[in-house]
């Protein structure tokens, strides 16, 4: 059994400012993802995604994944609980934001930008889509160092006892979802991107890996106390996987028949 190490979650504090962990791994995940984009632009195997595009398209991905993620955690999650408190929407250092909103974020700010600049929203899309798995990788380390989205009861030895879920030890499972989402996806999906693909096969295999990768990993998450296990003893997390997973293998047949 091992125990959490309950790092404090405020990095650096100047008087009354803070800058909590969870922010910097948010920097961290954009850092790596504007970094990657810049190299494969430089490689030439961005299509026709240039600097110029790619640095309006992150600023506006970056507000999606913000404000997306947390009015998906609102509306998905918690909706009763902010129509009662809506001034409670904007406190985001109290926590809550869902990736699935965050991704539809994404997504708009992507047809924003290929409307903008003429280019074919899934050029943009496969352009995007290997470049996310680092940012979700760092954001479950903020989660970890937090203490937050622990695991269900275990009896393994690397059980993990968290401040705040009892005494019982529990699957680290913010670590599996590293692992899982983040760098095992991000493998996955560099490599297969580093071919020539059908347009919309990469965005179709990130669906479709992410989708099942979050499936498995809420096996082994605690699901939210406010809500519980939902229909076929499903979490949340699963529910909203599924419809990624479908569209994805949607997609990819698509894909396929275009070429």
């Amino acid at each position: 059994m091992l125990i959490h190490p309950q790092i404090d979650p405020v990095a650096i504090a100047v008087g009354p400012l803070a800058v909590r962990w969870y922010g910097l791994m948010y920097l961290l995940g954009f850092g790596i993802a504007f970094m990657l984009a810049r190299s494969r632009i430089k490689r030439g195997i961005s299509g026709n995604i240039t600097y110029e595009v790619f640095d309006d398209l992150f600023f506006f991905s970056v507000l999606g994944v913000v404000l997306g993620g947390r009015l998906g955690y609102v509306l998905f999650y918690k909706p009763a609980f902010y129509a009662a408190h809506p001034f409670d929407i904007v406190a985001v250092w109290q926590g809550g934001m869902s990736f699935h909103g965050g991704f539809l974020g994404v997504l708009l700010a992507m047809l924003y930008i290929a409307r903008k600049h003429r280019i074919r929203w899934l050029a943009i899309t496969d352009f995007i889509a290997p470049l996310i798995p680092p940012a979700l990788a760092a954001g479950r380390i903020g989660n970890f160092i937090n203490g937050e989205l622990w695991g269900r009861v275990t009896d393994l030895p690397w059980g993990m006892v968290f401040r705040g879920a009892g005494p019982l030890p529990r699957h680290p499972s913010q670590l599996y979802e590293f692992a899982l989402e983040g760098v095992l996806l991000f493998a996955l999906l560099w490599l297969y991107s580093a071919r020539p693909r059908p347009r919309g096969a990469v965005s179709a295999m990130f669906l479709i890996g992410y989708g099942t990768l979050r499936f498995i990993a809420e096996f082994f998450r605690e699901p939210d106390d406010f809500l519980g296990l939902l229909a076929f003893n499903l979490s949340m997390g699963q529910w909203l996987s599924l419809p990624m997973i479908a569209a994805g293998i949607v997609m990819l047949a698509w894909a396929r028949r275009k070429v």
